[in-house]
């Protein structure tokens, strides 16, 4: 059975400017991450989401769910459904992607989190879009929310 995977980037532009708690400060959809990742690979998947990770990367971000605060475009992209239709959830965002060390290995040694999930990879026009919004908004207010069928 495979694997695919679906989500949003999102960012939450008042926050920078007004604070996290500022009743206008709402998280709002960006870019559906189909558009900018048309790759499917497992090690990226498992080094990022702990998804199929046969080859036993320690994931970033593993079964977060949905944040609370997701935004409401987000959550009509998800479905009626919502996570009853899906076989998993979790986000991570922009600052903790940032932080991640990115030449981990797997436990072989011989696959980087680099090597699946970085720049070069398919998953290159999704870390440029969080950075720009990022440079805008703050690392801390851009997030991918993703799920997986």
């Amino acid at each position: 059975m495979s694997t695919s995977f679906s989500g949003m980037i999102e960012c939450n532009p008042l926050a920078h400017l007004y604070g996290i708690d500022d009743e206008d400060a709402e998280w709002q959809s960006a870019i559906d991450v189909c558009l900018l990742n048309s790759g499917n690979a497992y090690d990226a998947l498992a080094a990022l989401f702990g998804v199929r990770n046969y080859d036993c990367f320690r994931p970033l971000a593993e079964d977060r769910g949905l944040p609370n605060d997701i935004a409401k475009e987000t959550r009509t992209l998800l479905g009626d459904g919502g996570v009853d239709d899906v076989s998993g959830t979790t986000w991570i965002t922009w600052a903790e992607l940032a932080r991640a060390d990115w030449q981990e290995t797997d436990s072989s040694g011989t696959l980087s989190r680099q090597d699946v999930a970085g720049q070069d990879t398919h998953w290159g026009p999704v870390w440029t879009v969080m950075r720009t919004l990022a440079n805008l908004y703050g690392p801390d207010h851009v997030r991918l929310v993703i799920w997986f069928y």
